[in-house]
């Protein structure tokens, strides 16, 4: 047999004897069929002998590898990253940062795709003379000028490119890393370069810091020249096993070398477990048996004075103000009947409807009249005074949202708005039914056309949503409505301290929680507005927001109603068709106001070179409603540059920053003094992540650059505590939760009392424990600082706080990290997501993103590559697992965002179902268990368990003693309960009978049941001379009766 290494065989030749050799090693072919298939493979490139005509050589086959920049000049230029997230010195520092990890020699490992080392030693030694130095371009990377990584010898037009090849002969040089887990559900070749990668670190020494893993490395059958580094003389050459190679583990055992040494390691550990003694599966001693991570003694700590609160602006009293916000609809209702209120555009931006404020007041006392006496019986109304009911409507029909809400306001009915249920099985919808079933919602009111678009059951009906209560849809048109008679007004109250509305909220965890907002802290908080904002009558305000909740609901629908504001609404749908549409109706209205987010900014930066003809000088001001995401400073400054020049002031720009429990906590003001800078900080990461503030330089790669959010509101107090534990003062240098303390705040979470406790009424502390003020203080769920000025910065979300070994990270920071490493190619359309699960006892940081459909395995494993390594860089925390998914496949919130919660439910599930995966625990689970030791002595929970299984009794339990209620204590009989009852609450619904159709047939009452008792007592002392001992038999209908 002629020796393989003189034979010049084709590459396809060499690949296919590669994985012959591997099937026979690993038993899938006998040796007989391994030699017949290998003869006829090589038979044609054998020497012939003579007189025999030699056979035809086989067609040799090159691989055609089409050049990246061809390859990406053919992707979609649509879609964008998350535009909050947008920065571009960030984006700058991310690939500082990259470069920077580079340029440093350590050892990283490459993906494994669980491949053999047969493959790759087959494949060197049938590698031809002349070949053994030929670079492979690497086509995985992106196109020109982007920092793209290419092979050896291939032309970049970017000084930032690296040979690839001459960076893994550095790396290997080294300190090495512990090798990382990644999976795939697509099919590829195995690298040579990640197996001889990896059979070196099986052979180095592993340290404990281990840096984020590159698995930048294209995949090719070609061989790539890899130097490998010098080890110890001393250390035992590996057995062979056929052409096999093999690793021994830390116990000597020959493991195939498909996968690492200390992965097989614990998988022979694994199937050896220890039985520990009896004894011990009682000790309650497991968050001993983890490694607690000690502190840094050199990080930095607080060294200011105790902060003190801070005090707004005193609210001014206007004699003109109304007494409620309904006696302001009344007065513009009649005194200006033909004022426009609200304008509605139709996806095209032409305005489709004109509410006045004669239209809103007739329209809404015909929805209160027909609220309180069309719905149920005379005797009997399904809806009273001081019940709740749903509001849903979508997002472009604010007409019909704001006659319905204060058609609520005049019937004293709360409302509840929601968004609409599109199916049965939205996203998040189970937690909403579950606050309107709290909330005791019976009646939903809707619009027209929502009732039509609503999913039906075969015979028209509405089915009822998943943990949804049964409900009565109400249409508020006026077609549908009857008129009020003339002598029926509603009654206008003062404001007081009944709920006003119900603001939804959903939490971290993706539970619903209802905010309630009373009367008087709705028209507190209107007056706060009006006075920080200087709102006039007949000022236009163009609103961009969600007018259901937030700054939408507040600017666009109360605040503007109580200074008879002309509201011009642009639905989302417009914004997605033309996202210049909204400096497009300022231009035409001359509006002063806008209300809008950073992400509007950004896409009308966009879509601005199309349109001519700009001018914002009318602007007064431009809120930027999500000003407490400090990633918004970077839209509102590159707006700024490029509308400046079409009459935007520096001034105009003002962010605020809100929340559902305290409404608006600061904004800042409007000044005719351009010269005045508004407030920006330098902050490093570093110091944030311990809670504390240190100025940096922006020069620095991990910086955040925060902007003010204005003053406190007026009428306000404002303080900062720390985020967990003790409601105590934070220094002046750091970082904690703000509290505000006013009346314009919400008042309880609906039905929860812990948790309204918790949040809506906390004391803070002074060091001492001395309690600031007599009053309750409001949290804001806002992170953030009082600077000098009292101007007030916002550094991020209680929601988005990720708390690991100690370190305080945000969500919002990871993802601006992990969206500046591929602004435009990688991400689909900028939905990534970020969440923590809990790990031994401890938080670990999980990056879901959706990746775009065109992408490859190579381009997502180097993406992945290039994230972990930028977070490590910038915030220093590794990255537990990084999930990559195809497009359009996480839950979507209303609007089209991701549900954040839903999607970490379905990872903890199981059912997230990722196209690649990068798991990194080695990265960040640093408190692994430590052994297991000899209990000195035995523990509490030994003892319980003892006692338990020899049948002592512990404890037991009984109710608590039913003392003697003063109220009732003279009452021995249920007939007398029943008719103090009907004296003291008379109203109270006992019983309630339901129909076929589940609605309310007939209820009975306190004193309704009583006087029922009372005919039936007489009747039978009167027909029947009954006495007392006998025994009477009921033949009555089942019912009320």
């Amino acid at each position: 047999m002629a020796d393989r290494e003189t034979l010049p065989l084709p590459l396809e030749v060499r690949a296919r004897l590669a994985e012959l050799e591997l099937e026979l090693s690993e038993g899938d072919i006998t040796q007989k069929g391994y030699e017949k298939k290998r003869s006829k493979l090589i038979g044609a490139y054998l020497p012939q002998p003579p007189g025999v005509e030699p056979s035809m050589p086989q067609e040799r086959r090159t691989p055609v590898t089409p050049s990246s920049s061809s390859r990406y000049h053919r992707r979609r230029s649509s879609g964008s990253r998350d535009e909050r997230y947008r920065s571009d010195v960030h984006t700058e520092a991310v690939q500082a940062a990259l470069a920077k990890h580079k340029e440093r020699k350590m050892a990283v490992p490459m993906p494994s795709k669980r491949r053999s080392l047969v493959v790759q030693t087959s494949m060197d030694t049938y590698t031809p003379p002349g070949e053994e130095h030929i670079p492979i371009p690497d086509t995985s990377s992106g196109s020109e000028g982007e920092g793209s990584i290419q092979g050896e010898g291939t032309p970049t037009s970017s000084q930032g490119s690296i040979n690839m090849e001459h960076w893994i002969s550095r790396a290997i040089h080294g300190s090495t890393t512990s090798s990382t887990t990644s999976s795939s559900s697509t099919q590829s070749g195995g690298s040579g370069a990640a197996s001889r990668l990896a059979d070196v670190m099986a052979q180095t020494h592993i340290e404990n810091h281990s840096a984020p893993p590159d698995v930048t490395t294209y995949t090719s059958e070609h061989s790539i020249q890899v130097e490998r580094p010098q080890v110890s003389t001393a250390s035992r050459a590996a057995p062979k096993y056929g052409n096999a190679e093999l690793m021994e583990t830390g116990d000597g055992v020959p493991v195939s070398s498909r996968v690492s040494a200390k992965i097989q390691q614990l998988v022979n550990t694994l199937k050896r477990p220890k039985r520990p003694p009896l004894r011990e599966f009682f000790v309650d001693d497991f968050e001993e048996l983890l490694e607690v991570q000690q502190p840094d003694p050199n990080q930095p700590k607080p060294e200011g004075a105790q902060m003190l609160t801070m005090r707004g602006e005193q609210l001014g009293v206007v004699t003109n103000w109304p007494p409620s916000l309904e006696a302001a609809l009344q007065r513009w209702g009649t005194i200006s009947p033909k004022a426009p209120c609200l304008t509605t555009m139709d996806t095209n931006g032409k305005p489709l409807y004109i509410l006045t404020y004669g239209k809103l007041w007739t329209r809404s006392m015909k929805v209160a009249y027909n609220i309180l006496h069309k719905l149920g019986t005379k005797q009997e109304p399904m809806v009273r005074p001081g019940d709740r009911v749903a509001l849903v409507f979508p997002n472009n029909d604010p007409a019909a949202f704001m006659v319905a809400f204060y058609g609520c306001l005049l019937a004293e009915v709360v409302p509840v708005p929601i968004e609409v249920p599109l199916t049965r099985k939205d996203a998040g919808s189970q937690q909403i039914g579950f606050l309107l079933g709290s909330c005791g919602v019976t009646v939903a009111m809707t619009s027209d056309a929502c009732h039509k678009g609503l999913p039906k059951s075969p015979t028209g009906e509405i089915p009822q949503f998943k943990g949804w209560p049964k409900l009565l849809w109400f249409v508020t048109e006026s077609k549908h409505l009857s008129k009020p008679p003339r002598d029926w007004f509603p009654h206008i109250k003062d404001a007081n301290n009944d709920t006003a509305y119900i603001e939804y909220k959903t939490c971290k965890d993706g539970s619903v929680l209802g905010v309630t907002v009373m009367r008087i802290a709705l028209l507190t908080h209107c007056q706060a507005l009006t006075q920080s904002c200087c709102y006039t009558e007949a000022e236009t305000i163009v609103n961009v927001l969600d007018f259901k909740k937030d700054v939408g609901l507040w600017h666009g629908i109360l605040t503007s109603v109580m200074n008879m504001m002309h509201v011009i609404s642009i639905p989302y749908s417009l914004m997605k068709v033309n996202p210049l549409s909204w400096i497009q109706k300022v231009c035409q209205y001359k509006a002063k106001v806008a209300c809008v987010k950073s992400r509007d900014m950004h896409w009308a930066l966009v879509a601005h070179r199309d349109q001519r003809d700009i001018n914002l000088s009318s602007l007064r001001m431009l809120i930027v409603a999500d000003g407490s995401n400090p990633w918004s400073i970077s839209s509102c400054d590159a707006f700024l540059n490029v509308f400046q020049s079409k009459g935007l002031r520096p001034e105009v720009i003002c962010p605020c920053a809100s929340s559902p429990e305290a409404l608006t906590v600061a904004i800042r003001r409007p000044t005719d003094d351009s010269n005045q800078p508004p407030g920006r900080g330098v902050l490093s990461m570093q110091g944030l992540s311990h809670g504390v503030i240190r100025v940096d330089s922006e020069e620095k790669l991990s910086v955040l650059t925060v902007q003010d959010v204005g003053t406190v509101m007026p009428g306000a107090l404002m303080c900062v505590v720390k985020p967990d534990g003790f409601p105590q003062l934070c220094r002046t240098d750091e970082i904690g939760e703000l509290c505000v303390c006013s009346i314009a705040t919400g008042t309880s979470y609906y039905g929860l009392s812990g948790m309204t406790k918790n949040t809506f009424e906390v004391f803070p502390m002074t060091s001492n424990g001395a309690p600031i003020s007599e009053y309750p203080f409001t949290r804001t769920g806002l992170l953030g600082f009082v600077g000098p000025g009292g101007l007030v910065f916002i550094a991020g979300k209680m929601d988005g706080l990720m708390v690991v070994g100690g370190r305080r990270h945000n969500a919002d920071d990871i993802v601006a990290t992990a969206l500046a490493v591929e602004p435009m190619k990688f991400v689909y359309r900028g939905r990534i997501a970020v969440f923590s699960i809990s790990v031994l006892h401890d938080e670990r940081i999980v990056v879901v993103a959706e990746q775009r459909p065109d992408s490859t395995e190579e381009d997502s494993f180097q993406w992945m590559s290039r994230v972990l390594q930028a977070i490590d860089g910038i915030h220093q925390v590794g990255v537990y697992c990084l999930a990559l998914v195809p497009s359009n496949t996480l839950p979507k919130t209303p609007l089209g965002g991701i549900h954040l919660s839903e999607t970490k439910q379905l990872f903890l599930e199981g059912s997230l179902h990722p196209c690649n995966v990068l798991m990194c625990p080695h990265t960040c689970v640093t408190n692994l268990p430590k052994p297991r030791q000899k209990q000195p002595e035995i523990g509490p929970a030994s003892v319980m368990v003892g006692n338990l299984v020899s049948g002592k009794r512990i404890a037991q339990a009984s109710g608590r003693d039913l003392g003697q209620i003063e109220d009732n204590d003279q009452f021995l009989f249920l007939s007398e309960v029943l008719q103090w009852r009907a004296q003291t609450t008379p109203d109270h619904v006992l019983f309630t009978l339901l129909n076929s159709r589940g609605t309310i047939a007939s209820s009975l009452t306190c004193l309704q049941l009583h006087k029922r008792a009372e005919k039936i007592a007489a009747m039978l002392a009167e027909r029947a001379t009954c006495r007392t001992g006998i025994t009477w038999r009921s033949s009555t209908p089942q019912g009320l009766t």
